[in-house]
C-alpha cells in the first residue's frame, strides 16, 4: 500500500481535529507504513477517537495505536468497547497496561562533578546509617548480656559450646598454619635486610615485637572476620529469610538471647585463645628460620627474647583481642538481622559484613597503635 493511501489507516475528522477516526488493518504487514504516517502526523494532539471501522489488529498494530493515541485515551476506548471485538479490546488494554508500567526513561546524565558529590553523599550518608545501627545494636547485645548475666538459667550453654567449637577449633589449623608461614616470612626477610648491617641477631626482636604486639591478633581477627562473621551473617540471614526469627518473635522469645549472645561470647572467648596460638606458631615459624638461615639455636632464641622483649608487648596485644571479637560477632550478626528475604539478600549482606569486620579491625588497630605510641607503651 503506498504513502498516498495513508489515510485509509487513520484521519483526523474535518470538524474536529483533536478527533480521529480508525480504519483499516493494523497489522505488522502495514507497520512500516503506520510508521512513517504517525511520525509525519504534526496536528494537534488527539483527545477522542472512533475504533468502529478499525479491520484487522495484531500486537503490532496495537503499539502503534498505543504510540498515537496515548495509552490512557486507548485503555478508556478499549474499555468502551464501542464497535470493536472483544478480542480486539483485550488486546488493546493489554498493550496500554503495559506501556503504562514500563519504567520511565533514564534520566539523561548530568556534570562529572555533580554525579561525583552526590555518590560521595550517598555514601557518606550509608556511612552514618551503618554507624548508628551498629551503634543501636550494641547497645541493644550489651543489655542482654547485663540482663542474663546474674541469670544462669537463661544461659545458652549448649549453643555456645557449639559456637566456640565452630567459632576457634575448627579455625585452630588454619590459623596455625598462616601465622606460622608468616612468622617465617617475617625471619627471613628481616635477616635478609639486617645482614647487611652485621645485625642479624636482631630478627629475634623483629619476629617477637611484630607477633607479641600486631600480627598475632591482627592476622587471627582478618581471618575471623572473613570465617566467622561471613558464617554468623549466612546462619542469621538464611533464619531471617525463612521467617524463623518471626516464629521465635512469635513464641515469646528474644533473637537476642537466643541466637546474639551466644555467637559473641563464644568469639569472645575463642578469638583470645586463637591469639595465644597465633603468637606461639609465628614465634616458632621464626626460630625456625633462624635456625636454618642464620644457625641461630633455639635455646639462643628464648634467650634473647628473654632478655629483650618485656612482658608488656604480649599483654598491649592480647588486650587488643576481646575488642576486635566484640566487634567482629557485632558486625556479622548485624548484617544477618539486616537480610530482606532473598538469596541474593544474603550474599550481599554476607560481603557487608566481611568487609566491615576487616576494615573495622585495621580501623581500631591503627588508633591502639597510635594510643600506644603516644602513651610510650
Amino acid at each position: 500500500m503506498s504513502g498516498a493511501d495513508s489515510d485509509l489507516f487513520f484521519q483526523r475528522a474535518a470538524d474536529n481535529q483533536e478527533h480521529l477516526i480508525i480504519r483499516g488493518d493494523w497489522v505488522l504487514t502495514h507497520y512500516a507504513e503506520l510508521r512513517e504516517r504517525i511520525a509525519q502526523d504534526q496536528t494537534p494532539a488527539i483527545q477522542s477517537a472512533d475504533l468502529r471501522e478499525l479491520g484487522k489488529l495484531d500486537t503490532a498494530g496495537a503499539q502503534l495505536l498505543a504510540e498515537l493515541l496515548g495509552p490512557e485515551l486507548l485503555s478508556r476506548l478499549a474499555e468502551q468497547d464501542d464497535g470493536i471485538g472483544h478480542k480486539q479490546g483485550i488486546l488493546l488494554q493489554r498493550v496500554a497496561q503495559t506501556i503504562e508500567k514500563s519504567p520511565p526513561p533514564p534520566a539523561p546524565q548530568g556534570v562529572l562533578i555533580v554525579d561525583l558529590l552526590a555518590r560521595i553523599g550517598a555514601a557518606s550518608l550509608a556511612f552514618w546509617h551503618h554507624l548508628v545501627d551498629l551503634l543501636g545494636f550494641t547497645g541493644l547485645v550489651l543489655a542482654s548480656l547485663a540482663r542474663n548475666i546474674l541469670r544462669p538459667g537463661n544461659w545458652r550453654v549448649t549453643s555456645l559450646v557449639a559456637q566456640i567449637e565452630v567459632t576457634g577449633l575448627n579455625a585452630l589449623p588454619i590459623v596455625a598454619l598462616l601465622t606460622f608461614m608468616v612468622g617465617a616470612v617475617v625471619a627471613f626477610l628481616g635477616a635478609t635486610i639486617l645482614e647487611s648491617f652485621g645485625a642479624t641477631i636482631y630478627t629475634i626482636d623483629l619476629v617477637a615485637f611484630s607477633f607479641l604486639r600486631e600480627f598475632g591478633v591482627l592476622l587471627t581477627a582478618i581471618l575471623l572476620a572473613g570465617r566467622t562473621a561471613s558464617a554468623y551473617t549466612a546462619q542469621i540471614g538464611s533464619m531471617k529469610a525463612n521467617e524463623e526469627i518471626d516464629a521465635i518473635r512469635a513464641l515469646g522469645l528474644n533473637p537476642i538471647d537466643l541466637l546474639v549472645l551466644p555467637r559473641v561470647l563464644a568469639m569472645l572467648i575463642a578469638l583470645p585463645i586463637l591469639t595465644l596460638v597465633a603468637m606461639f606458631f609465628g614465634l616458632l615459624g621464626g626460630a625456625l628460620v633462624c635456625m636454618v638461615s642464620l644457625d641461630i639455636s633455639p635455646s639462643m632464641f628464648l634467650g634473647t627474647l628473654q632478655q629483650n622483649m618485656d612482658v608488656q608487648h604480649f599483654y598491649l596485644g592480647i588486650a587488643k583481642a576481646p575488642v576486635f571479637a566484640f566487634l567482629i560477632a557485632l558486625i556479622g550478626c548485624l548484617e544477618g538481622f539486616k537480610v530482606s528475604g532473598s538469596a541474593q539478600s544474603v550474599g550481599e549482606h554476607t560481603t557487608s559484613s566481611v568487609v566491615q569486620s576487616i576494615f573495622v579491625v585495621i580501623l581500631v588497630d591503627a588508633v591502639a597503635a597510635l594510643f600506644f605510641m603516644e602513651m610510650g607503651w
